[in-house]
């Protein structure tokens, strides 16, 4: 059984010269074909939806291409596109939320939550069969979402200040009245009525508004990963698609030799772990799934990928994901590259690094990927030349 996949990716815009975020995203659309490509509640991001694949191979390169024009349109206008959870350079306007009656409810009613919404995340769709199975599906794929988040890691900082944490997207968007676990319920019957109590209660104004780690999509028929960072490398959501993939065809499986409970309902500690991914990143520790104990972050990824072999196979996704993961854990990840660029430099230098991953460059990087996925669209010094300050101030095309 091959389950299809799609993505959602979030840009953030900034000025090309400066780094800094810009509240342009309008502008950036109106130089697209805007099939595939959305706004978001503030101006200064984006958002590019994927066709359905299935194969990894065929979303790297739907990825890849909006990514190509996106960077087009952008450039067009003295800007670049940034996927990563935060830009190190942005200032706080609440002027900047773009003009929709949705978007200007949610600016009214949670006020600086909203006015700090300046984050991007990735999604990542999976077929289910159906809507029950979604809802079950949840509590079995939980545990090991928390790892996810940490190869996305990728916000370090915030107005321009190391947080200390390497995503700090997931301590602003856990402040949103249901971002966080799913919980445990026994059937869609069960889920749809602890929406409806949600909204009924006035906490939230429609079924969109569940930022649950993990939902069943209000509008499709999969199940929608939504605990991570935004990824400067198009390998990076093609990875996690991967193992989520993988994570949601083996809940699959248990669900239909069982008509019992699989989950033990103890889901006290995946908040915990999930603050442990946000605050390490690939660089320190996770709780592991299986023992809910600290181990390295390298340990608890290849344990998760081993385990999950059978489906991953089954999808014909095991090299890839092998292949990927390995250079993974040897690059570090984004916020790390990121820190190591500014402490070199500044932080203007972590946004230029950000703008080349997200344009498909490698430069800096230690080992070549060994994968099926096609070429990158950029290779390293096929970029288009942005530019960064000198010490001086000046700015050089880099």
């Amino acid at each position: 059984m091959t389950l299809r996949i799609g993505a959602e990716e979030e840009f953030h815009v900034v000025d090309v010269e400066s780094g800094q975020l810009v509240p342009r995203g309008r502008a950036v659309l109106d130089r697209l074909d805007r099939r595939g490509f959305t706004t978001e509640l503030q101006q200064s991001a984006l958002e590019s939806n994927s066709q359905v694949h299935d194969s990894l191979d065929d979303l790297y390169a739907d990825l890849a291409g909006a990514r190509r024009r996106l960077d087009a349109a952008a450039s067009s206008l003295g800007l670049a596109v940034v996927a990563a959870g935060t830009v190190p350079l942005a200032r706080l306007s609440p002027r900047d939320v773009t003009e929709n009656d949705r978007y200007r409810h949610m600016a009214d009613e949670y006020r600086k939550v909203a006015d700090e919404q300046l984050i991007c995340s990735a999604q990542v769709h999976v077929d289910v069969p159906d809507r029950d199975t979604a809802v079950r599906a949840m509590c079995l794929v939980s545990p090991w979402l928390a790892p996810l988040l940490a190869l996305s890691a990728s916000s370090p900082f915030w107005l321009g200040a190391d947080t200390g944490y390497a995503s700090w997207r997931t301590m602003l968007w856990q402040r949103w009245p249901t971002a966080g676990p799913a919980g445990c319920h026994a059937s869609a019957q069960d889920y749809d009525a602890a929406i409806e109590e949600l909204i009924t209660s006035g906490v939230i104004s429609d079924a969109g508004m569940v930022y649950h780690d993990v939902r069943p999509s209000a509008h499709q028929g999969t199940l929608e990963l939504r605990i991570c960072d935004a990824c400067p490398r198009a390998e990076t959501v093609v990875l996690i698609a991967g193992l989520f993939r993988a994570l949601v065809h083996d809940a699959c499986e248990r669900l239909a030799r069982t008509d019992g409970p699989l989950c033990d309902g103890r889901h006290e500690w995946l908040r915990g772990a999930t603050w442990r991914a946000a605050r390490s990143g690939l660089e320190g520790d996770l709780v592991d799934p299986a023992t809910r104990r600290a181990r390295p972050a390298p340990e608890v990824l290849r344990r998760m990928r081993d385990h999950l072999r059978p489906a991953l196979e089954a999808s014909g996704d095991w090299d890839t994901v092998h292949a990927l993961l390995e250079e993974a854990l040897a690059e570090g990840s984004a916020a790390h590259r990121m820190r190591s660029a500014a402490a070199a430099e500044d932080l203007l230098a972590g946004v230029d690094l950000m703008v080349d991953e997200t344009r498909g460059g490698r430069a800096g990087r230690r080992v070549a990927p060994a994968t099926r996925l096609p070429d990158s669209p950029v290779r390293t010094g096929d970029a288009r030349p942005y530019r960064r300050r000198t010490a001086a101030g000046g700015a050089v095309g880099r």
